[in-house]
């Protein structure tokens, strides 16, 4: 166990220090404002203020983890050993930033709360972040920072002998149209006929007929396909399946329908399954209440995971929401066209509230790529730069999660690209 003393005990130090000592170290951690109490502990020990009591491991507090909620903070990146930092410390400090403040601005998306510029769909993008602006988006920084704290203990500490972290791979399977052609209705089929052949799309006004008339497989069912790859190979695949209403917002295919309904039990028969969550059910409790009971009541089982697929995460409302429903696993963390690591770091983590200073029992799951990105990136660079943030993940045993849509293995896109990708990342011969 690691003794902490702090001058003031606040719920954000007892979060932070949490996750990195405990979730990301395996260092069970106690705090104390007692100097008395400090200085008699025999056993590891951690001074956190503005100076050190005495010859103790100190790290100096920059003083955002005493303060509630939002302020300006000024932050200056600087680099430090391959990688970089920011809220700066003297020389009497074990590390030359405070790990602790920074990793807390990171994962509490502190910035997301302040003024920013939005994209064309409303949300946060990439180049609004510190990170995107500073050069370190496509490197996990609080896992490394992580990994070098935990070297500064060890040398201060001999008996201390912590455990690696374990190096993993996730991909998410977004079935935002569980068919292309199939149990899509009469007027939606007819219309999607005439827009076929406005665009002068033969080949698909075939292949509409032949699904209709049960000739051939509709395109976009590959879930057959994508089972074999974990039967084979053992790789983690989470599905999530969008069962909103039809809208002008999100037009996927009604989940009453018996054969989107077996899909989704099928998968669940060989994987877990989740939730996409449409426009409306991200800004209102009561449609998200709706579609999380339509998933549990095809799945037989709570719903456990779910994702802000395209729309703005409005935090801390939505998170928020999510607890309050025991949705308690989410997938939105990540930007859509921009691979890298938009909350720092590649390990799971749970949701802090800034607005009330709470520690949520939430745990957001970060991504560091989206299939979304080929439209404007080139392959050869894409797989470039995954290659580099998968070895910078590896090193620091984190997880690397990677966001892929159904449709993306579908015989109307690039699918041989895809599964080399996908292969890639699982590392699959």
């Amino acid at each position: 166990m690691l003794l902490i003393y702090t001058q003031k005990i606040t719920p954000r130090i007892i979060y932070i220090f949490k996750h990195i000592c405990t979730n990301m170290l395996g260092i069970p951690v106690r705090f104390t404002s007692k100097i008395e109490e400090f200085i008699a502990h025999d056993g590891l020990k951690l001074s956190y203020g503005k100076q050190a009591l005495g010859n103790e491991l100190f790290i100096q507090n920059n003083g955002l983890l005493q303060e509630q909620g939002l302020s300006e903070v000024e932050i200056k990146v600087q680099p430090w050993g391959g990688t970089f930092c920011f809220f700066p410390a003297t020389e009497s400090s074990a590390l030359p930033f405070d790990i602790f403040a920074a990793s807390f601005y990171l994962l509490s998306r502190y910035e997301e709360y302040q003024p920013h510029v939005k994209d064309e769909q409303g949300r946060f993008p990439a180049s609004e972040s510190l990170a995107g602006q500073e050069g370190f988006l496509e490197s996990p920084v609080i896992d490394i920072w992580a990994l070098n704290f935990k070297q500064v203990l060890e040398a201060r500490f001999s008996n201390l002998d912590l455990n690696s972290r374990k190096f993993s791979v996730q991909s998410i399977i977004t079935v935002e149209y569980a068919f292309n052609y199939k149990n899509k209705g009469f007027v939606r089929s007819l219309g999607g006929g005439f827009l076929d052949v406005f665009r002068l799309q033969f080949s698909k006004i075939l292949d509409r007929l032949q699904v209709v008339l049960h000739l051939k497989k509709d395109p976009f069912h590959v879930y057959e396909e994508l089972i074999e790859l974990i039967k084979k190979h053992r790789i983690d695949l989470l599905f999530l399946f969008q069962l909103s209403n039809f809208s002008v917002h999100d037009r996927n295919i009604n989940p009453n329908r018996m054969p989107h309904r077996v899909v989704i039990k099928s998968v669940a028969d060989y994987t877990q399954v989740g939730s996409i969550f449409g426009y409306y059910a991200v800004d209102n409790i009561k449609v998200l209440r709706q579609e999380k009971r339509k998933m549990e009541e095809i799945v037989h089982s709570p719903l456990q995971a779910g994702m802000n697929f395209k729309y703005n995460l409005k935090l801390p409302d939505y998170y928020n929401n999510l607890c309050e429903l025991e949705i308690f696993n989410d997938y939105s963390m990540g930007y859509s066209q921009t691979p890298g690591f938009r909350a720092g770091t590649c390990s799971p983590f749970l949701f802090y509230d800034i607005n009330t200073e709470i520690t949520t029992p939430l745990v957001v799951h970060p991504y560091a790529f989206n299939s979304n990105i080929f439209s404007d990136v080139s392959p050869e660079k894409l797989k470039n730069q995954i290659g580099k943030m998968l070895q910078e993940v590896k090193n620091t045993g984190g997880t690397f999660k990677a966001v892929f849509k159904n449709d993306d293995f579908s015989e109307y896109s690039n699918k041989a690209l895809y599964y080399s990708l996908l292969k890639q990342i699982h590392g699959i011969q």
